[in-house]
């Protein structure tokens, strides 16, 4: 473990990490600014901007008995908005923790505290391997199979007759939409005006696409084409899928299924997900995945 610099020192200090994946350049790319403490929601917001990753963290650090007793509090911001939670920042911003600062770790478990709650990442012992527990997952609508497949731009024929979309959160809520195979991701073109606005009425903000490989591993490929781009590793949207795919049957209650996102967009990532389920619920929603330092620096502002 390694210790750097605080922000009593000139400039604001931040890392860059890659998030689900073992290797630089791949994966997720996070930003995670340290000792924000202080800064208002539109400074984030700038900063966040400046960045210009589909998300960056601002850790706020608070007295080591605060810290032990309700987590290290992280706020979460696109370049549009803050979220109350998102998978790969959660991921990322532990693995910083657990890297710089060995005071946030317990038993090889940093919690953080988000906008959602708390939420713990435990490590594999000497890695940054970390194991994300989400909330547990809310069932909403179950969406029309047709307009779902007018709005990514697919056949109806291409979505899985036997697991209709449905909105799910575990803090985030996306609408999960399992295809019959995951060939047919090479041609999703989501239809993000329409799909935004049509989302909104059942309380959701994007389509999180996934098809089985007929494979070993990866069990599960998938996409996901927000604010104009995609998104090389959805943790929060995963969470949703496993709680879906699980509570219907799809994956076994507590196995550990792989899924791979980001090829389209050559960041490849890897996901490891699993959720237990009985008769009545969902519950012990696990996301899991590396992260890879790549850069330090420092934010010099006025």
């Amino acid at each position: 473990m390694s210790t750097t610099p605080c922000a009593s020192d000139a400039g604001l200090p931040y890392f860059i990490v890659d998030v689900f994946t073992d290797t630089a350049l791949a994966g997720n790319p996070l930003a995670v600014v340290i000792d924000s403490v202080g800064l208002t929601a539109e400074r984030m917001q700038s900063i966040a901007q400046e960045f210009n990753l589909s998300e960056t963290t601002f850790i706020q650090r608070r007295p080591a008995a605060v810290e032990r007793a309700e987590g290290v509090r992280v706020r979460i911001f696109t370049t549009q908005e803050e979220l109350p939670f998102a998978g790969h920042p959660t991921l990322g911003t532990a693995s910083v923790l657990r890297l710089h600062w060995p005071e946030a770790v317990q038993a090889n478990t940093v919690t953080l505290e988000l906008n959602v709650g708390r939420v713990p990442v435990r490590f594999e012992a000497n890695s940054l391997f970390g194991e994300m527990t989400q909330r547990d997952p809310e069932f909403g609508a179950v969406l029309d199979a047709e307009k779902v497949a007018r709005l990514i731009g697919l056949d109806v024929e291409d979505l899985d007759p036997a697991l209709p979309p449905q909105v799910v959160s575990t803090g985030t809520a996306f609408a999960i939409v399992p295809l019959r195979t995951a060939e047919a991701l090479a041609r999703l073109n989501v239809k993000q005006q329409d799909a935004a606005q049509w989302l909104r009425g059942y309380g959701a903000r994007w389509f999180y696409v996934l098809g089985p490989t007929g494979q070993q591993e990866p069990a599960w490929r998938a996409r996901m084409q927000f604010n104009g781009g995609e998104d090389p590793a959805t943790g929060s949207a995963a969470g949703c899928a496993i709680s879906y795919l699980v509570a219907r049957g799809a994956v076994a209650s507590a196995e550990r299924t792989t899924l791979r996102q980001g090829v389209e967009v050559g960041r490849p990532s890897n996901l490891f997900l699993s959720a237990r389920a009985d008769s009545s619920r969902v519950w012990d929603v696990r996301v899991a995945g590396s992260t890879v330092p790549v850069a330090t620096g420092r934010l010099f502002l006025p």
